[in-house]
């Protein structure tokens, strides 16, 4: 055991070299714009509750019915008997909102990127992904054992070169197929992908899509119904990812498509199969959370929060305003210049992290700021001023 733990504090100390070391920081406080870390409180830029929903008093009563009747726990995996009625609910109002035949709900969106992908292709099948996509989603391409192939970030060309490759690949015993996975806000830089001329070559080369709406569910379309929804190609998407925990408020991850799919997914996705189900108290908030956001509260609130980014965009001279998502990255490169810079923003009483290796590539460590429509345009200024002080941003 001691050459074991010798060889972790080994491995540890290089981390710490290398900038690199992380650990968990306690919050004693709900999840909101101010939040408390250790004795002191923060104005909170670091969150993906981007609409104030994780505290909202409607999620919160939802959860405290659905304990109070089904308890707090499911007590089985969803295929023998903990297919409570919450899960069903939730399941009926997603695909009702993503406008799909069907929706799953899975613990985690770790969780739904690993048990569909790794469902849906085989080692006689090829996965073409987008650079920057989710690790979550970069595992599952990996543990599928299909032909891995990745495209530069959002290019179009390059893309299409990789789906003419693939349309000449053997696929072995059988006819291979092409699976193209890409985020729709990328969930680092915040940009968007071109899912309209991304639709357009899949269907040219006969290929299947899959997109990660993790970071556009409840901010962007009608509704909040996400990027898809805004650019009009949701019903040409074979898969429709997203999580429960950003904007919608609750936790958990979610594929939305046909009834064919999702029949497919409950027989074959492992880490569906093989998993207790989540707590139906988040299964109930995650449902009082999506009916929020189709409603006038949940337009003011998507209408608040644009708002609070084009005014920290405008006021630091940050890129183009066209989709406004809630996620502003403030590049700095080096790692230890990204530590030093968090841990002075932190020293003025606000919280933002520094992101770094393998969360994004060597030399592109930043700050990512991320905004809520429940911060207020003081808010804004208070963090654009620290930033200034920091000559961050302009």
């Amino acid at each position: 055991m001691n050459s074991f733990a010798d060889e972790l504090s080994r491995r540890l100390a290089t981390l710490r070299e290398q900038n690199l070391f992380r650990e968990l920081r306690r919050v004693d406080s709900a999840q909101g714009t101010r939040i408390a870390i250790g004795n002191k409180t923060f104005l909170n830029f670091s969150a993906n509750d981007y609409l104030g929903l994780a505290h909202h008093p409607e999620l919160k009563e939802a959860a405290v019915r659905a304990v109070e009747k089904f308890g707090a726990g499911a007590g089985a995996s969803r295929l023998i008997c903990g297919s409570l009625a919450p899960f069903h609910e939730l399941e009926e109002t997603l695909a009702a909102f993503k406008q799909t035949e069907a929706a799953l709900t899975f613990a985690t969106g770790y969780a739904a990127a690993v048990g569909t992908i790794t469902a849906v292709c085989g080692k006689d099948d090829i996965i073409i992904l987008d650079k920057l996509v989710h690790a979550c989603i970069v595992d599952a391409a990996k543990l599928s054992g299909a032909k891995l192939r990745v495209f530069v970030h959002n290019d179009l060309a390059d893309l299409e070169d990789k789906l003419k490759w693939a349309a000449k690949a053997e696929g072995g015993r059988r006819k291979a197929e092409v699976l193209v996975i890409t985020e729709s806000i990328f969930s680092m830089d915040g940009d968007a992908a071109p899912l309209r001329e991304i639709v357009a070559l899949k269907e040219k080369y006969g290929a299947w899509l899959m997109v990660d709406e993790a970071h556009a569910t409840g901010i962007l379309g009608k509704h909040g119904r996400g990027l898809a929804d805004a650019f009009g190609v949701s019903g040409q998407i074979e898969i429709q990812m997203g999580t429960l925990g950003k904007a919608l408020g609750a936790s958990g991850g979610y594929i939305a498509g046909s009834q064919a799919l999702i029949d497919y997914l409950v027989n074959r996705a492992r880490s569906f199969i093989f998993s207790t189900a989540p707590v139906p108290a988040a299964a109930a908030a995650a449902t009082a959370g999506i009916k929020l956001v189709q409603s006038a509260a949940g337009e003011s609130l998507r209408s608040q929060l644009q708002q609070r980014v084009a005014e920290f965009k405008l006021a630091i001279g940050h890129g183009k305003l066209e989709i406004l998502s809630a996620i502003v990255p403030l590049i700095l490169g080096g790692e230890e210049k990204t530590l030093v810079a968090a841990t002075k923003l932190r020293e003025q009483n606000i919280f933002v992290p520094a992101i770094r290796y393998p969360t994004v590539a060597r030399g592109a460590a930043r700050l990512r700021v991320t905004f809520s429509a429940t911060h207020t345009a003081t808010d804004v200024a208070e963090l654009v001023t620290a930033l200034n002080k920091l000559a961050i941003g302009n």
